[in-house]
């Protein structure tokens, strides 16, 4: 079964926890860590992206030149897509990006990215985060003292208002509750930091 050290918000270490086997044990799987990532990064993008036709484009009306006689090619617009200034054939237009993987995929790429950040060490169990007001350099002293300062991810049970504000002005660092933990942003940051509260609360989701 694995484990990990319990540190207090002064970087000292204050116990030891053991981490379920089922959640934080499972051998690492890379092909459905990568289809969860495509997947998010999918979903998160806009697709607004939008190019005009020819029948979209003002102007145009008039036939260039007669048909027949000029010794040129015949063309019945200048907004034609061969014309410069002219529609665009195959461009893109708004969309929407998102799918789904099945629910059992997306548990097992969750379990897998919490199993890289044990197997590499990169796991810090807090025994409790609590600040009294929002303040940066509170934080940013916390994540010093833990020397998790370059990138870290800091997830606590319940959504904690006063660590957000505090984390979020941090280049690198980003802060969740439990319930909203994602591949993609465990393995974005180099550092996963979590509280001893939020062990038990993803536990209990994934075991």
């Amino acid at each position: 079964m694995p484990t990990a050290a319990v540190y207090n918000i002064e970087g000292q270490q204050v116990g030891e926890i053991e981490l379920s086997e089922a959640v934080f044990g499972q051998p690492v799987n890379e092909a459905v860590l990568h289809e969860v990532v495509v997947m998010q990064l999918a979903n998160r993008r806009q697709g607004t992206h939008d190019t005009k036709t020819r029948s979209q484009i003002r102007g145009g009306g008039k036939k260039p030149w007669r048909q027949k006689g000029t010794g040129r090619a015949r063309h019945g617009t200048i907004r034609s897509p061969i014309w410069r200034g002219g529609g665009i054939v195959f461009g893109p237009h708004p969309r929407d990006y998102s799918y789904r993987v099945p629910k059992k995929v997306k548990r097992m790429a969750l379990k897998s990215a919490l199993a890289t950040k044990v197997g590499a060490g990169r796991i810090l169990v807090l025994d409790a985060l609590e600040l009294e007001a929002p303040k940066t350099k509170e934080m940013a002293r916390i994540l010093a003292n833990l020397k998790a300062g370059e990138g870290a991810l800091v997830v606590t049970a319940e959504r904690n208002a006063n660590v957000e504000k505090s984390a979020r002005n941090i280049p690198g660092v980003k802060s969740m509750e439990a319930r909203r933990l994602n591949v993609y942003d465990l393995l974005d940051h180099p550092h996963l930091i979590v509280t001893r509260d939020a062990v038990a609360r993803v536990e209990e989701v994934l075991a």
